[in-house]
């Protein structure tokens, strides 16, 4: 079981405002950073070498964690307080969250959780890829915030100081790339557009959640899925890094909800085949060489170039082929997705944010109709029981009114 809390955790960085003591053209929120940071990171661990993805993934999920909880200090504040009672503040949080934690991965992920913010050596390259993402995101939003703050006297000083900082991560080759405007820079700056466009577009909701927010949480849901099924370390890896890029090609195509995307006859795939072109020509000229392979197996494209992120898939005798069942490919060398799971998690994503605002009293007819097609299209995948899970949380958001919603894997 995972604790209801952990899921009213991540969604409540939806209405974390950042940059709150500035004007801004547009809503900053703490779910935006952070999957905007989580894809900075993924670019410039894979310019590196002797990374561990996994603990990369836990180490961001840790930070994100221990962000949510200590949300009312603001980030330069906090960063201070840790460095005089690190100690103390992270006693605390492991206070917060130790009745949300203990029953995921039978109590290895509380204990990994403890660890990390304990021991400072352990993922210490990963930590500092963590730290170097978390700074470039910080700096592209202070981009949009500068733009509405140039008439504050004290704005100048905030822009050379956010400027100034950069030079702690260039011994990181992407940060340089980055910084230096070259074409990994497109690929942050098209990922970090995603934040303006929002779900559920046609109707009111609460809180709001942008495309970029969204997936970030099918990505934590991957992950927790795949602790639950005991996948392999890069089946695990690669379950969050196809649900962290799932949508990317939307910064090119708009977000386009399901209802209008399968309503008429073969627009799906005429949309499927603009992606795919628009893969080819805005997106992979900007990859690195040597990660071109890999990241159009993690966006779903196959050696046809055709696209389908939400398949299974292994890579057998050097080829990508699709299977129906993943069991006895639970293994490295196979480099598994587990796609047909990882669309149960883009559901299930997409019903707590019917679900979630509909508990906040903003309802529409697209809200409750969106929210019972949703349920009626879940299934189990692997025994784990997606229907289940979905209805506890009805049921839970409609006895309480509350975020707090129960989530079971069985």
């Amino acid at each position: 079981m995972i604790n209801p809390k952990i899921i009213d955790y991540i969604f409540s960085s939806a209405s974390i405002q950042r940059w709150n003591d500035y004007p801004r053209m547009v809503d900053l929120v703490e779910l935006d950073k952070q999957a905007h940071k989580f894809i900075i990171a993924y670019f410039i661990a894979k310019l590196e070498d002797d990374i561990n993805y996994t603990h990369l993934i836990e180490a961001g999920i840790f930070e994100f964690l221990r962000r949510v909880v200590v949300t009312d200090i603001r980030p330069d504040v906090f960063r201070k307080a840790l460095q005089k009672k690190k100690k103390e503040i992270n006693a605390w949080v492991v206070s917060k969250l130790e009745d949300s934690l203990k029953d995921i991965d039978q109590g290895n992920f509380l204990q990994k959780f403890k660890d990390y913010l304990e021991d400072e050596t352990i993922y210490k390259k990963e930590r500092f890829i963590l730290q170097a993402a978390s700074y470039l995101s910080t700096r592209w939003e202070f981009g949009i915030v500068y733009q509405t703050s140039a008439f504050l006297n004290d704005i100048d000083e905030v822009k050379k100081a956010v400027e100034e900082e950069i030079e702690d991560y260039y011994e990181l080759i992407g940060v340089r790339k980055i910084a230096l405007n070259k074409k990994l820079a497109k690929i942050i700056d098209l990922s970090g557009r995603l934040r303006f466009q929002k779900r559920w577009a046609q109707t009111p909701r609460i809180p709001e959640t942008s495309v970029l927010g969204h997936m970030l949480t099918v990505a934590f849901f991957g992950y927790f899925y795949s602790l639950e099924i005991n996948a392999c370390e890069k089946r695990l890896q690669n379950n969050f890094f196809v649900s962290l890029f799932h949508d990317l090609p939307e910064a090119l195509t708009r977000d386009i909800i399901s209802p209008v995307k399968y309503s008429v006859d073969e627009l799906a795939e005429i949309i499927a085949q603009f992606e795919v072109s628009q893969i080819d020509d805005k997106i992979m000229p900007y990859i690195p060489y040597n990660l071109k392979k890999e990241f159009s197996y993690i966006l779903g494209l196959d050696e046809n170039n055709i696209k389908d992120e939400f398949a299974n898939k292994i890579i057998l005798n050097g080829k990508i082929t699709e299977v129906d069942d993943l069991r006895g490919y639970n293994l490295d060398k196979y480099s598994p997705i587990d796609g047909i799971a990882l669309k149960q998690c883009d559901k299930l994503s997409a019903f707590i944010e019917a679900s979630l605002s509909i508990s906040h009293g903003i309802k529409s007819k697209e809200l409750i109709n969106g929210k019972k097609q949703i349920l009626d299209s879940l299934k189990s995948v692997d025994d784990v029981d997606f229907a289940k899970i979905a209805q506890n949380i009805d049921e839970e958001f409609c006895t309480t009114g509350t975020t707090q919603i129960r989530m079971e894997f069985e």
